[in-house]
């Protein structure tokens, strides 16, 4: 029996039987029970191809007495993929992607240490430094399921970190699914006022007719995000200081001597800290003319049905919150107007009133396609043609920067986008060519003139050489709108007027899975790119600048059990350039995967090493919750980022126990402990030792 595909219990086998009452004692005394196919790269790299979400030749067939088919897809592909069951990527549970920094707890801002900027043309809000860890449409899955599927998660760390996962799926009726997940991560993390608590909902559905001509998609996510923000320490050094052994007394720039947040999820206190919440609604209608068949066997009649044209609707209402508050406390609050003041040049704010900016945005967007399928026994080969409106509303409770005691109240935007799309994709039914191509074209409205478009050509060459793809975008886009004067984040009143923003991407790739190889080269091309500097002065760069990227992602199979993976980047700016990068970047993962001679059992363990080169790493502004460019200071590993860890699987269940930062390890100048911690941004250290242990428990109903 495959360990890729699930573990198997059959209740006649009392062998089997035995051997997994073992195995389920071992992971409780672990503490606990999980899920999910092995990824050859897994946490190290993805070697699905082109805009694939999910790792490609994936797997669950997953039976507990009986047995349980589950699928799903995703809203903007028909293609139908598995479940992934594999336990040596943690990222896949939990939002820590290895080639991401957070700043210094889970739910603080995080940014990904490889370049990637925004390619998306349109009205954009800015406000991006908790992406992360918010729930998107485009990330929902839709399910077919044959039985009622349900998911527990829950993770429990050092600093009083917890994470509660629940998702369930059903469907209700062989043609109609709906699935629902829940997600809270809470943590009061190593430092002074660096506490959050992120709460993100999904639900979905998923509904075709039994003539298969009508199928309709319902999502709704939210997330609401709170994260207290400490600023960063006040001094580097106190980190080796006799006078702060505990950690969580080092002072910080913003709510110092606040007192320790609680570690209860349902009562989280952010006195000086964000709010963001973000919730979609949207809902997709198609209806497709074409041509219906049918396949006869000996007890049924199996309809089909070929489409030639679609008809397509979809809705979307989404609501958009960002908030900064740092609330008045006698004797508190006075400490950190110096901050405002030497930071964000806000000198005249009273010492005894609250501090409080807010944008909140709702957009509604109608959108109407047409899809035309050329080869109807081919769903995978279509074009589409489409037009929008786009209905923006933003509402601003900003104070004026220049006399930051007179508040003005709620002034309000109102404005439109009109905008066409088109898009064509084939993949070849004989399965060698991949084609995607895609343009939007904004006509009219906020963001007139703006306009991407992308094309990228997939190629199945030879097993020994197996795939190549190359591909380009391009991006004319109107900068996120915290750099418009009318956002109530906009504190730099020397800069009023930006230009377009404009990026081209070259990419290629080559991808050999029977070697378990991807390696990948990137150029970007950037012209008046825009960005934050020194805490909060908008800037846009006036000279063309490029940047190259070559990425390798490798296993290694050093014996049949014993493997490296490896996914290690390499970027160099030329010119004039704002951006400021790691040279190199390698996240390695050298363990175990196998059974240990237990047929139900799948474990992993090992080390994970990550190595970051020295640069001038991003500063983060908490007032504009935004990371701006820094040039000032130099940011070094003491060592490598170092993790050990324990996953393993169980049928359904499956735990993770881990141990991370021991880098951290210090015999001097104070003796044994953990206190060199590694930055990650200016005055931002990343905790010491964090032990964390976590289970999931998929079920059948």
């Amino acid at each position: 029996m495959s360990n890729l595909t699930g573990i198997f219990l059959s209740v006649k086998n009392r062998r089997n039987a035995y051997i997994g009452s073992i195995g389920v004692l071992w992971i409780l005394l672990l503490s606990g029970p999980g899920l999910h196919a092995q990824n050859p790269l897994g946490r190290f790299g993805n070697m699905g191809g082109g805009g694939s979400k999910g790792g490609a030749g994936d797997t669950l067939v997953h039976r507990k007495a009986d047995t349980i088919t589950l699928n799903f897809r995703y809203l903007d592909s028909s293609r139908l993929q598995k479940m992934d069951s594999s336990v040596h990527d943690f990222s896949r549970k939990v939002p820590e992607p290895p080639t991401w920094i957070n700043l210094g707890n889970l739910g603080t801002p995080a940014r990904n240490l490889v370049f990637s900027p925004r390619m998306l043309s349109g009205w954009d809000p800015g406000g991006h430094a908790y992406d992360l860890y918010t729930f998107k449409v485009e990330d929902t899955k839709f399910y077919n399921t044959t039985k009622p599927y349900t998911e527990l998660g829950y993770l429990l760390g050092s600093k009083s970190e917890q994470i509660i996962d629940v998702q369930t799926t059903q469907n209700i009726t062989p043609n109609w699914n709906a699935s629902f997940e829940y997600r809270l991560i809470n943590s009061v993390g190593a430092f002074q006022n660096e506490n959050t608590n992120h709460n993100n909902y999904r639900f979905s559905s998923w509904y075709r007719s039994k003539s298969k001509r009508y199928q309709n998609f319902f999502i709704l996510v939210a997330s609401k995000l709170a994260a207290a923000d400490n600023g960063g320490l006040q001094n580097p050094g106190d980190l080796d200081s006799l006078a702060y052994s505990n950690q969580a007394t080092l002072p910080v720039r913003l709510g110092n001597n606040l007192a320790r947040a609680s570690s209860n999820p349902f009562s989280p206190v952010i006195t000086t800290g964000t709010r963001y919440s973000t919730a979609t609604l949207l809902m997709r209608q198609q209806y497709d003319l074409g041509t219906k068949d049918s396949i006869v066997t000996d007890t049924s009649v199996i309809p089909l049905f070929y489409p030639r044209v679609r008809l397509e609707h979809t809705l979307s209402y989404s609501t958009y919150s960002y908030r900064f508050t740092d609330q008045y406390i006698s004797g508190i609050y006075s400490l950190d107007s110096t901050y405002y003041a030497d930071k964000y040049n806000l000198r005249n704010w009273p010492t005894t009133d609250t501090f409080y900016r807010q944008d909140h945005w709702k957009d509604i967007t109608n959108d109407f396609s047409i899809y035309q399928f050329p080869d109807s026994k081919n769903a995978q080969q279509f074009l589409k043609a489409g037009i929008a409106l786009q209905l923006l509303q933003g509402v601003f409770d900003t104070v004026r920067a220049d006399t930051p005691q007179i508040i003005e109240t709620a002034h309000r935007i109102k404005d439109q986008n009109v905008f066409v799309h088109a898009e064509y994709r084939n993949k070849t039914r004989n399965q060698k060519w991949d084609i995607e191509a895609f343009g939007k074209l904004y006509l009219n409205g906020m963001n007139a003139g703006d306009y991407n478009g992308s094309i990228s050509l997939r190629r199945y060459v030879s097993r020994q050489i197996g795939y190549l793809q190359v591909g380009f975008e391009n991006t004319n886009r109107t900068p996120s709108f915290a750099f418009n004067r009318s956002s109530s984040f906009y504190y730099d009143t020397t800069k009023t007027n930006f230009s377009k923003e404009n990026t081209t991407h070259l990419f290629a790739s080559l991808e050999q899975p029977q070697h378990n190889l991807r390696l990948t080269g990137a150029y970007y091309l950037m012209s008046n790119y825009s960005y934050f500097t020194d805490f909060y002065k908008e800037r846009q760069a006036s000279t063309l600048f490029n940047l190259l990227q070559i990425t390798l992602q490798k296993q290694f199979n050093l014996s049949r059990v014993w493997h490296w993976r490896t996914t290690t980047i390499l970027q160099q700016t030329t010119g004039s350039s704002p951006v400021h990068v790691p040279l190199l970047v390698s996240t390695n993962q050298l363990g175990y995967d196998g059974s240990l001679g237990f047929p139900n059992l799948n474990v992993s363990f090992g080390t994970e090493i990550r190595y970051v080169s020295g640069y001038k790493a991003d500063g983060y502004a908490p007032l504009t919750g935004h990371f701006f460019t820094q040039g000032d200071t130099t940011i070094r590993q003491h060592l490598p980022d170092i993790a050990l860890y324990l996953h393993m699987r169980i049928r359904s269940f499956t735990a993770y126990v881990r141990m991370e930062n021991l880098n951290a390890m210090a015999f001097s100048p104070n003796g044994f402990g953990w206190y060199h911690n590694n930055f990650v941004a200016p005055n931002y250290p990343s905790p010491g030792l964090l032990l964390k242990f976590g289970f999931f428990w998929g079920f059948i109903n």
